[in-house]
């Protein structure tokens, strides 16, 4: 299935490790791409070099945080001003706890800033995307980037857990809502991906691998979940929606 023809997509968290490996997949595709990080601009130049290297027609950065809703619409203006119409969304852009606690010592502070930024703020940009795309008939696709901590739990980063588990169900939500208007929205969830945000616990991960966390004994790499967020946005699973593709390894699957 050939890609639409509205080809400006907008990644949130696109500089760097899974978001980067998005951006470089879509490139390919010839998407237009747009992304967002919290870096000043100077800083993401070499970075759009690439992508347009790779085959985006065009590329453009916006320094924005996915946690202030103030920013949304301001944000998909100057998308939309810079690429023209959006026909994409992906919701990558996230962070872990600053220190891995316990559930009995996590705070409020480390609570509200993963659910903030992980859950509460891909809600409301996909709503504000959403209202454009209703708006206009868009037949646009919307994914979402979970993790495997949506179902697997960890006591030493609950909050990041929950936030995950979050958008998992406004995965869900959003499809069921938005299918009538001809929008796709689904959930990518990766594994132990190799990232700057794993580098802490590269050594724990190391480890588990070799003692068979996962049937495909590997770390996972952004590449990866990029394959999968370009099959989507391409319609490749065209009667599909609210659906999960999980990029772990098999590390899901229930074994004895």
């Amino acid at each position: 299935m050939s890609v639409p023809s509205l080809k400006t997509v907008l990644v949130t968290g696109g500089g760097r490790g899974i978001g980067a490996g998005i951006c470089d997949a879509l490139a390919r595709e010839g998407w237009a791409v747009a992304f967002t990080g919290r870096k000043p601009e100077a800083e993401l130049s070499s970075r759009l070099d690439a992508l347009r290297a790779l085959g985006a027609p065009k590329a453009a950065y916006f320094q924005s945080d996915v946690a202030d809703l103030v920013s949304h619409a301001p944000l998909l203006d100057a998308v939309e001003a810079a690429l023209g119409p959006l026909g994409a969304l992906v919701n990558n852009a996230g962070v872990a706890p600053t220190v891995r606690l316990d559930v009995l010592d996590t705070t409020p502070e480390s609570f509200d800033r993963l659910l903030g930024t992980n859950l509460r703020g891909p809600f409301f940009l996909t709503q504000a995307a959403a209202r454009r795309f209703v708006a206009s008939g868009t037949p646009a696709t919307i994914v979402n980037v979970g993790s495997v901590s949506a179902t697997v739990a960890s006591v030493s980063r609950g909050e990041y857990c929950i936030s995950k588990a979050g958008v998992a169900m406004a995965t869900q939500l959003w499809a069921a809502r938005l299918a009538e208007a001809g929008i796709r929205v689904y959930e990518v969830r990766p594994g132990v991906i190799r990232t700057d945000m794993t580098g802490p616990v590269r050594e724990k991960y190391d480890r588990l691998l070799s003692e068979g966390l996962a049937p495909q004994a590997r770390w996972g790499k952004p590449e990866d979940v990029g394959r999968a967020v370009a099959m989507l946005l391409r319609g490749d699973l065209a009667y599909s929606t609210g659906q999960t593709i999980c990029i772990d390894g098999g590390m899901t699957i229930q074994r004895l």
